[in-house]
């Protein structure tokens, strides 16, 4: 007899195909029939699915409920959090599934009491390798999911410890039968025997045989279901009528059980095969548009937004804590696994475009603040631009900074090589409104020009300086085109070869490196998949090419068209009808920097195809070096056997994803790419491709090459009906951005995060000028003001954090526990570990949700780890 832990939860999708509103209409009744059923049967437990933000939810609409909530949650009746938003665990920044739970776990105990400290994902479509990692950040040490295992390939038991790249780990349980197994709906209540038979008691025995466990998991609950009413008398008639023993439990109960043996197996490594269930193994590029969207406001976030408010801080500039806990909880409310991921309809993409847009305008006001607040600290002339180093590092190279003015004859001081790169003239116009000491005037505006001006800086750590220009009778030097086929730099020689590009770096040659193919895409918004009949067509760079030249820029760019076929219809037709996609590839070089910048305009004008880059590397090692969220991995192509039906319920395709950065390498060579979004890749001999965009109109499809049978989204289940999803063709223009890498010799897996961290480095800087209110949004409407006479006396150029660790850096900002302290969050992503004793003296070890950590003879960061710190004042 096998001891059952029967939990009763819901599964609560935030939106599919139906909105987050319309999950608030169906929480109202059932959320509030849960919170009666646990009042009156106090033996009962209840999940909410791991996130808090349902439960905010919830009480906007019912705000008097507040009290009963806390009751049961401390009653450990009711189980909420520890995420805001049950995450997607493959395509988000470390740092944005880190501060789900941060941000989850605070607001839970703020608001409601204790969270469940479980790192709880029953339904996210797989899982990285370094999760255990990331849970640990936060004290999580337990692990509950549904996809991804396999007990053949990775572990032979539904329960084991699951390790992370380095010594992090957690208990992991699975319910690779879903988190349905013994799900008591209604249904099952009337014909209790024929469900204990068929559904509860095998799902038991599948659990108990993997892993010879006296002890077993059985969730009870489905999307959007009700509370189980009078359990206690539903187990009662299920034991009568079952061989085990079930009982009422929850998970943190369940998981105690694990802590207390000592013969669970270890793995290491990521949860992603479709054994049991799909996780949408090509998923990573489904509604490219978003996963570009996000990574661009996580940037924003994190190098940008927060740094800027540690700058505000020391300068007197209040900022507070609850604008940017706003932004960061716009981007997590779309990083639920179907959000983020895109199998969702277009009615609720129109939702997370909002959101998004949101997340950028919030994110650009409170940027927009502090530059303006601190430029009428400094008291700026017009003739004056604010240059700031957002990075804690020594920085040393080039900022395009943009300057309003009525002349392009600037002159700055030579050591700043000044430079236009881009510019654009605003004519003059009559009759403009002035308000004045007199009252409103009316008078004519000058034209002006919108200059970007690259100039060479130097700061020595998380800063600013103000940098002063005047006007002169010559105009500063600016990017002339040239007649020739080529550029180059200290580290990279590009040459058009009349069909694509070659590169050059130090004396190797990458023969015909950057290349695009496009095929049909047969699939939906959960997988592409492959047409019968097609292939992939190469896309030759054929077209008008035109290099542009200054000593510290260059760029080359080829502008044409390819001929595609229309739709899947076209597809391996003998003659298709086709339509033209225009697309400008640019290239460009900065003087000293290694990194060589990409961006791929698009006017996508066919539907259902998948485009990829390709980047030939040369190297034929049949193995990729991929970065993950808080580490690197090393993958190669598995053997797929013919019969892959038999054993998977999706062909577990060598398709992979990647964080940041992904090439190949050999210890003399090696070509990577660096990506703003792109998140998904290919391993082909020497060659890697890098999905740019997989385009569908259906939200699930039946029968798919790569994943036979049903819809997923069950489309095509009982009473559903097939969905469109033409926003999902991503007709129209795209951009893509993304660098190229090239090193030479042995190089560490730090070395290549750090290289990525300086290339994302963002320019930020800003004049305080009349010419343009609108150049930055709020600009008219932030006054001066009277700062106090104790603000902090500031001088044209300041310093304040000053850190250049042997590791990545993936955050800096304003502690939300102590006013005035900073939090610093590093990332160990080799396999060595790194002294930061030098940290010591000014900073407080802690976990990342600012809890202090016993004092240690020295401060070390462990191989593909990570640590918090705050300052000390």
């Amino acid at each position: 007899m096998t001891k059952a832990h029967f939990v009763n939860h819901t599964h609560w999708d935030r939106e599919w195909y139906f909105t987050t509103e319309d999950a608030r209409v169906l929480s109202d009744q059932l959320f509030s029939d849960a919170l009666c059923e646990l009042e009156h049967h106090p033996e009962a437990t209840f999940t909410l699915d791991g996130q808090v933000s349902i439960v905010d939810e919830y009480l906007q609409l019912h705000p008097t409920e507040l009290a009963r909530i806390r009751n049961l949650v401390a009653r450990k009746q009711l189980f909420i959090g520890p995420w805001f938003t049950q995450t997607d665990a493959l395509i988000p920044d470390s740092e944005s599934i880190i501060r789900n739970l941060v941000i989850g776990i605070k607001e839970t105990q703020r608001r409601y009491g204790q969270p469940m400290m479980i790192g709880y994902l029953p339904d996210t479509f797989g899982f990285n390798a370094q999760l255990p990692m990331l849970l640990n950040q936060v004290g999580i040490h337990d692990f509950i999911s549904w996809r991804g295992i396999n007990f053949k390939r990775q572990v032979d038991s539904v329960y084991f410890k699951w390790q992370g790249l380095g010594s992090a780990q957690v208990y992991a349980a699975s319910f690779p039968l879903g988190y349905y197994t013994g799900q008591l709906a209604v249904e099952s209540k009337h014909q209790l025997r024929e469900f204990v038979k068929n559904r509860l008691d095998p799902g038991i025995e599948f659990e108990a045989q993997h892993g010879q466990n006296a002890e077993v998991l059985l969730p009870s609950g489905i999307d959007q279901m009700d509370i189980v009413h009078n359990v206690s008398a539903s187990l009662k008639a299920i034991n009568d009528l079952s061989q085990h023993q079930v009982f009422i439990s929850s998970y943190p109960q369940f998981m105690k059980t694990l802590h207390e043996r000592a013969d669970l197996k270890k793995y290491a490594g990521e949860l992603r095969l479709p054994t049991y269930a799909r996780v949408h193994r090509t998923i990573g590029s489904v509604r490219s548009r978003l996963k570009r969207q996000n990574f661009e406001l996580e940037q924003i976030i994190l190098k940008r937004v927060e740094p800027l408010a540690v700058i505000a801080q020391k300068c007197g500039i209040s900022i507070s804590n609850g604008l940017l806990l706003r932004i960061w909880k716009k981007l997590l409310e779309n990083h639920a696994h179907d959000t983020l991921g895109g199998s969702v309809s277009d009615n609720v993409a129109v939702d997370i475009e909002h959101r998004f847009k949101q997340g950028f305008e919030a994110a650009a006001g409170v940027e927009n603040l502090i530059k303006k607040r601190l430029a009428q600290r400094l008291k700026l002339a017009a003739h004056q631009v604010l240059v700031f180093n957002t990075e804690t590092r020594a920085f040393s190279g080039y900022k395009d900074v943009q300057i309003i003015s009525a002349t392009k004859n600037l002159v700055f001081a030579q050591q700043y090589k000044a430079t236009i790169l881009r510019q654009t003239y605003v004519k003059p116009r009559k009759n403009i409104m002035q308000q004045t000491a007199k009252g409103f005037e009316f008078n004519d505006e000058p034209g002006y020009y919108k200059l970007v001006v690259r100039l060479f800086v130097e700061f020595t750590g998380l800063g600013y300086q103000v940098i002063d220009f005047t006007t002169g009778s010559q105009q500063l030097p600016a990017v002339q085109p040239q007649k020739k086929n080529e550029i180059q730099n200290e580290s990279w020689q590009i040459t058009y070869t009349g069909t694509g590009f070659d590169l050059k770096n130090a004396d190797h040659l990458y023969k015909n490196a950057v290349q695009f193919v496009d095929e049909g895409n047969d699939g939906d918004t959960y997988d592409f998949s492959p047409v019968r009949a097609d292939h992939e067509l190469e896309l030759p760079l054929v077209g008008t090419v035109s290099v542009v030249e200054s000593p510290v820029y260059k760029q080359i760019e080829v502008k044409g068209t390819w001929e595609l076929p229309r739709d899947l219809a076209e597809r391996g037709a003998a003659d298709p009808q086709t339509a033209m996609v225009a697309y400008r590839l640019r290239l460009t070089l900065t003087a000293a920097d290694p990194v060589i910048s990409g961006s791929l305009e698009l006017d996508n004008q066919v539907v259902a195809h998948r485009l990829r880059l390709k980047l030939k590397t040369g190297i034929n090692n049949e193995e990729a070096v991929a970065q993950i969220q808080g580490g690197f991995r090393k993958t190669h192509n598995l053997p797929i056997s013919e019969n892959w039906e038999q054993k998977f319920v999706e062909k577990p395709v060598n398709i992979y994803n990647f964080d940041k950065i992904v090439g190949m390498n050999d210890g003399q060579h090696g070509l990577f790419f660096c990506g703003k979004g792109e998140k998904e890749y290919e391993l082909r001999a020497d060659t890697l491709l890098i999905t740019l965009m997989a385009t569908t109109g259906q939200l699930g499809k039946p029968n798919l090459l790569w994943r036979p049978g049903r819809a997923s989204g069950d489309t095509t289940s009982l009473g559903h009906k097939m969905t469109p999803t033409p926003a999902a063709q991503e007709l129209g223009k795209n951009v893509f951005e993304f660098g190229i890498y090239g090193t030479q010799g042995a190089i560490t897996e730090n070395e290549l995060a750090l290289q990525v961290e300086r290339w994302l480095t963002p320019t930020i800087s800003y004049q305080l000028q009349q010419l343009d209110l609108f150049a930055n949004r709020l600009d008219n409407k932030i006054w001066e003001i009277e700062f106090e006479p104790n603000s902090p006396v500031l001088s044209k150029q300041a310093t304040f954090l000053k850190l250049a660790p042997a590791v990545v850096v993936t955050a800096v900002y304003p502690a939300y526990t102590i006013p005035g302290r900073v939090v610093v969050r590093l990332s160990n992503q080799g396999d060595e570990e790194v002294q930061l004793s030098s940290l010591q003296a000014d900073f407080l070890l802690t976990n990342a949700l600012e809890e202090r950590l016993p004092e240690t003879a020295e401060y070390v960061i462990k191989p593909y780890d990570m640590v918090t710190l705050i300052s000390r004042k």
